[in-house]
């Protein structure tokens, strides 16, 4: 029953953890085009966002999908450590480590995930200062001539390119991190698969005494055919 809680809230948090992951990724693209929409910026950029606020709400039912697994976990542990179940205390053990891992993975996903939309958010609401602040002096200045205008979109066509070079860079980092955590997972099974084959031996010894025989039958009949086609060639020369 525990296991059966722990997959059903697994399943939600993955379901939770993509959606999420998604806001984020869409969040800085949505702010540019706002941005170019309404050049005057009369009103803050991030207060009242619809984006901001999915986010917020988002973020606490991750946490509290967080809280209620840790909660399962710790109950299954509770239930492995009792009296009364020593000839399952193996399966159970790994059955809950595997559980702890995917809790594991899941809360440093969701904090990577939120540590770079609150970075994002913070330079969104930086650049939105700076552009503020350029507009008002313009605006106030009367400054409008050509030097100015150029200026300003080569500051636009930098700050694009930067942008673009920091997503190429994420998403490169991501694809290193996903590599890496792979290959743990890759180390951790063949270790597993190590230990168990350590731990029985004898299905080892079994397993190679039935490939030598194998491979002796398949030495057998091979010579069998190889002495049946020679003497039917020599029936039908002779």
């Amino acid at each position: 029953d525990l296991r059966k809680q722990a997959r059903q809230l697994e399943n939600e948090l993955d379901l939770k953890l993509v959606s999420f992951s998604k806001l984020c990724t869409s969040y800085s693209s949505s702010r540019d085009g706002r941005r170019d929409r309404y050049s005057s910026d009369t009103t803050p950029l991030l207060n009242g966002s619809s984006q901001d606020r999915m986010f917020e709400t988002m973020a606490v039912e991750i946490e509290q999908l967080l809280g209620k697994l840790t909660g399962i976990n710790d109950k299954m542990a509770e239930y492995t450590s009792s009296a009364g179940v020593p000839a399952l205390n193996a399966a159970l053990m790994h059955t809950l480590q595997r559980h702890r891992d995917i809790l594991q993975d899941y809360t440093h996903e969701f904090h990577k995930t939120k540590a770079n939309f609150l970075a994002i958010r913070e330079r969104e609401n930086l650049l939105g200062s700076v552009r503020k602040d350029i507009e008002s002096y313009k605006s106030g200045s009367g400054v409008n001539n050509r030097r100015t205008e150029l200026f300003l979109k080569e500051h636009e066509h930098l700050r694009n390119s930067d942008r673009l070079i920091e997503e190429t860079i994420s998403i490169a980092m991501a694809t290193k991190e996903n590599m890496t955590s792979q290959r743990g997972m890759l180390k951790s099974i063949q270790s597993k698969m190590n230990t168990l084959a350590n731990r029985f031996p004898a299905v080892n010894s079994l397993i190679q005494r039935i490939n030598l025989r194998k491979r002796r039958d398949s030495l057998i009949l091979g010579g069998i055919i190889g002495v049946c086609t020679i003497l039917l060639l020599l029936y039908a020369f002779h």
